[in-house]
């Protein structure tokens, strides 16, 4: 038998693919780059210098009322400064969504280096040097709204789907980090009254009212050099993103600004996981910021207080890089994952208040008691940040991370504010902050419960691009 050519139609394959969906994103070429590593350091030790001149007063208020003169509402309001930062946030959002990450994050900074400035003037005048505090402070909040919400939207635009919610936590938890470290930092350098503790190798001991001045006055010099490096790192090398995706989400097409904000409003799902994350992470932001004032009744010194703020927010920020590295190995398990944080919160949180109140309900009130306590509420609220910044990515695809990011801190820091807005009236009696935590953490809880969770951008990632 001879060989005979085959004919066109014998040429045709068997299997024919099927036509491209029009809705899905076209094929791109993704690449990750090392320098996504130098991009993440710079952010991250940028929001930690934010959380640490936010949270600057609080530890050593004894010490600032001795010194300037300061009340319990002077100490409330200079924390409060924080949320107000918050008040132009849908402009740094638009600005993010315009002209990325590089713009937004450079203003932030500058507005933080101009804060410090304000902040470190040796002015002789009480009066006038109390109000270059405020101001700086002030100046320090502005940088809030993207150094609180850019977290998500830096690891989906520089990072691979497998490392996103680690890059977040990273980013996300480097803000608590600055404001842990200003609970040691504070009582370490800053010495207390006179007559109102005994020095030891890890505090500063007492001193009178100038050597408390040239010691705060030590901090904010140091702090503005800091700040003064990390812009000057940021304006020379922070590009907004890399030549090439690292993923199909990334690259893929984004709804409008207005576009945005009109979806987010009207999404019922979103708006519940907002509000499960803004009151619990509100009042624990308030709540930690005036600590020192909240343990004061259960006779716990000022560096006592800030240790136990200290080792409470460290375990939030280690146990959230934990979890969020668990959740990018297993994934699909967000909502599993918050709601067993915040079980642990509640728990932890009236655990923490029913001790504070040993006099009514006589249970045993030590130090150890205290300690555990209230590092298990930071714990389950701070480490839950990443995983709700996640979770709120998932559910609103196509809207912009930072965006979507940026209502809900917006609305984390309006509930900080309204408690410390309230503080500065009633600072007398402070036991009422424990039940408003008990309380957030129990709403959070029974909203995540009726929560129903969706992976749009997840979906997009693992099955379009294969």
């Amino acid at each position: 038998m001879g060989a005979v050519s085959s004919t066109e139609a014998e040429r045709e394959p068997l299997l024919v693919p099927s036509a491209v969906d029009p809705s899905l994103p076209p094929v791109v070429n993704s690449r990750v780059y090392r320098r996504r590593w130098i991009v993440l350091t710079l952010f991250s030790l940028l929001a930690l210098m934010q959380g640490m001149v936010w949270n600057f007063w609080g530890p050593i208020q004894n010490s600032a009322v001795h010194a300037y003169g300061f009340s319990k509402s002077d100490i409330a309001v200079l924390v409060l400064w924080g949320p107000v930062g918050f008040i132009p946030w849908l402009f740094f959002m638009w600005l993010m969504d315009k002209k990325g990450l590089r713009a937004s994050l450079l203003l932030s900074a500058f507005f933080m280096l101009l804060g410090s400035v304000l902040r470190s003037v040796p002015l002789k005048e009480e009066t006038l040097r109390r109000w270059f505090i405020h101001g700086g402070q002030f100046l320090n909040g502005l940088a809030g709204p993207t150094i609180m919400s850019a977290g998500p939207y830096l690891s989906t635009t520089w990072f691979a789907p497998d490392q996103r919610a680690t890059a977040t936590a990273v980013a996300s938890l480097f803000g608590y980090l600055g404001a842990a470290m200003s609970f040691v930092v504070g009582p370490m350098v800053v010495p207390a009254p006179n007559n109102t503790q005994h020095a030891t190798f890890w505090m500063a001991g007492t001193g009178s009212d100038t050597t408390i001045k040239d010691r705060i006055q030590l901090v904010l010099y140091a702090e503005l050099g800091a700040i003064a490096v990390l812009f000057v790192a940021v304006l020379l090398y922070f590009p907004s993103r890399p030549p090439l995706p690292p993923s199909v989400a990334a690259a893929s097409q984004r709804l409008s600004y207005r576009s945005s904000i009109c979806r987010l409003l009207s999404n019922i799902r979103f708006l519940m996981i907002a509000l499960a994350y803004a009151v619990p992470t509100g009042v624990i932001a308030g709540w930690a910021g005036v600590l020192d004032m909240v343990l004061t009744p259960a006779k716990v010194s000022q560096v006592d207080a800030g240790w136990i703020g200290f080792w409470s927010t460290i375990g939030g920020c280690v146990f959230g890089i934990a979890m969020a590295r668990f959740a990018d190995s297993i994934r699909g398990m967000l909502k599993m994952i918050l709601v067993l944080m915040l079980a642990g919160a509640s728990l932890a949180s009236t655990w923490f208040t029913l001790t504070c109140l040993s006099q009514y309900t006589h249970l045993p009130s030590t130090a150890a008691i205290l300690y555990t306590s209230c590092i298990l509420i930071g714990i389950f609220i701070n480490s839950s940040v990443p995983i709700f910044f996640e979770l709120f990515i998932e559910t609103v695809y196509p809207v912009p991370e930072g965006i979507t990011c940026g209502v809900v801190t917006f609305l984390g820091n309006l509930v900080t504010g309204l408690l410390l807005f309230f503080l500065t009236f009633y600072c007398t009696e402070v036991s009422w902050l424990n039940w408003c935590l008990v309380g957030s953490c129990l709403f959070s809880l029974v909203l995540l419960l009726f929560f129903r969770e969706t992976y749009d951008r997840l979906y997009l990632d693992v099955f379009v691009s294969v």
